[in-house]
């Protein structure tokens, strides 16, 4: 995405493996850098596809140095490496964008217009959302271990989440059951109605399944990922990303939605724990 452009160039490519960044940047007529410093000396953003533990070590470097970054979600492993990283970019003053790469496809936008056009004409009473698939269970790049770890809750729940809040208005509370590795199921409560939430990574599908759909008694929106084109994202992702650094204009996902998503997050972690509902502003 960043090689294509037109708006960005990729000025060069770091990694853990040296051998790995030679072959990447050759693939895409970059160059390789030995190390996050070099890198930062060479570019003026700084997108991390890193495990977020990482990113939230390195991220804040980039911006105190001044460099825009495009996060990945979640932006930590746990609440406190996200705030952590969410306080120094919001600090900074950077340019910024987080990767909800679902957030950037325009079949979300026109579902998001008809999920507001049924708030206002009376509450949102119920939400049914799922975001399954079976990534564990072919293996592969995607079997990296902190998703093995941590399951679809981190992986996959910013994405689905971010959709019902953004949908139905903001979580109030939640209470979970089940697994973040193999079945977990969240039922929300929010201003006016209530949710029910279905993630995993560990079914037998043959390709993922994404669904929201919200209901109210003047009638129903529903997104599907069935049959759109997940490429239609990137271009309009990179497109935002660069105007927010050459004009400081508006991104639909920033650092911002990451740690309030990371809330959410935290307190269906904290509900599996401690086995019951968990209120948001606790």
């Amino acid at each position: 995405m960043l090689a294509r452009g037109p708006q960005t160039r990729l000025a060069a490519v770091w990694a853990r493996k040296p051998d790995a960044a030679r072959d990447l940047a050759r693939a895409f007529g970059s160059v390789a850098v030995g190390s996050h410093d070099e890198l930062l000396d060479v570019c003026e953003a700084v997108a991390y596809a890193v495990p977020p533990d990482v990113q939230a070590d390195l991220a804040p470097v980039a911006a105190r140095a001044g460099r825009a970054v495009m996060l990945e979600k979640p932006l930590g492993l746990d609440l406190r490496q996200a705030r952590g990283l969410a306080e120094t970019v919001s600090a900074t003053g950077v340019p910024n964008i987080l990767v909800l790469t679902k957030r950037f496809h325009p079949s979300t936008g026109a579902f998001l217009d008809r999920a507001a056009r049924l708030r206002a004409d009376g509450p949102i009473t119920g939400v049914l959302a799922a975001y399954l698939h079976g990534f564990t269970l072919r293996g592969g790049a995607s079997t990296t271990p902190w998703r093995l770890d941590h399951g679809a809750l981190l992986d996959l729940g910013p994405h689905l989440v971010d959709l019902v809040d953004a949908a139905a208005g903001p979580i109030r509370s939640v209470r979970a059951t089940g697994d973040p590795r193999t079945y977990l199921t969240v039922s929300t409560e929010h201003d006016d109605g209530v949710g029910q939430l279905a993630l995993s990574c560990a079914v037998a599908i043959d390709s993922a399944l994404t669904r929201v759909e919200v209901f109210s008694d003047q009638g129903s929106a529903r997104w599907d990922t069935a049959g759109i084109d997940h490429d239609a994202c990137w271009p309009v992702l990179c497109a935002e990303f660069a105007g927010a650094v050459r004009h400081g204009t508006a991104v639909r996902a920033d650092v911002e939605r990451g740690l309030s998503l990371q809330l959410v997050l935290d307190a269906v972690s904290r509900s599996l724990t401690e086995d019951r509902r968990v209120v948001l502003d606790e």
